[in-house]
């Protein structure tokens, strides 16, 4: 089994809502609070789990912004496992899932610096590394209803452009996604191997401008706006 995330770049809106929901979810979960440092002050900053990035990709007017979540990969091959030199980060075989021991984390940076990803943080206040554990304390956590053994960033999204499964299941919900839709892993060069997997946007037809201060333009774009909710 390995437990990961597939993200829908097509239909994420870039609201933050994934991270203000693993913010408030984690910092009272078993990863120890996420710390804000000057909350209320000029330069307020913190621990996260999920950040987003955003990107705009091509020319107007057929311009297109892209919202990017980036947490944790969760890698088959994690190379902040390999370098940790106290085995504080390690990958839990039974469901491939990579979590930092705060007990035995000596804050070094080691595993941060060799994360291409950017998905780890040290925690200033604590002197240890923290990231995105996938919400494992709620993913078996009998008590909740099995529908809300999900990561919080995956019940949070207000758009369902995250998606949580195994990935090793090719006829799960994920697998099947990641499939149909041409999804991808970031930097697969590296040979990490990365669980989490991204949705490309689809390809939509240009917004049609050679028929500018014409008439007949309304209307045209009228039938492009048709074409796309039809498909």
């Amino acid at each position: 089994m390995r437990l990961g995330l597939v993200i829908d770049l097509d239909t994420c809106v870039g609201c933050h809502a994934c991270a203000t929901s693993c913010k408030e979810w984690n910092t009272s979960s078993i990863t120890a609070p996420l710390t804000d440092y000057d909350p209320y002050g000029k330069e307020p900053s913190g621990v996260w789990f999920n950040r987003i990035r955003h990107y705009e990709v091509g020319t107007y007017p057929n311009n297109k912004t892209i919202n990017f979540p980036m947490s944790c990969m969760h890698c088959e091959n994690a190379e902040c496992v390999t370098v940790c030199p106290t085995g504080a980060s390690y990958k839990r075989p039974e469901d491939g899932i990579v979590l930092v021991d705060q007990d035995k984390c000596m804050g070094c940076n080691y595993c941060s610096w060799a994360c291409p990803y950017g998905a780890r943080e040290l925690d200033r206040e604590s002197g240890t590394m923290k990231k995105c554990t996938l919400c494992v304390d709620r993913l078996y956590d009998e008590a909740l209803p099995v529908e809300e053994r999900k990561p919080a960033c995956v019940l949070a999204c207000p758009a369902h452009a995250r998606m949580f499964g195994d990935l090793d299941d090719p006829q799960s919900a994920v697998s099947r996604a990641v499939r149909d839709r041409g999804g991808y892993a970031l930097m697969p060069e590296l040979n990490y191997n990365p669980t989490n997997h991204y949705l490309p946007p689809r390809t939509r037809a240009p917004v049609p401008t050679h028929d500018l201060g014409r008439p007949s333009l309304a209307r045209k774009v009228k039938e492009w706006v048709n074409r796309v909710i039809e498909r």
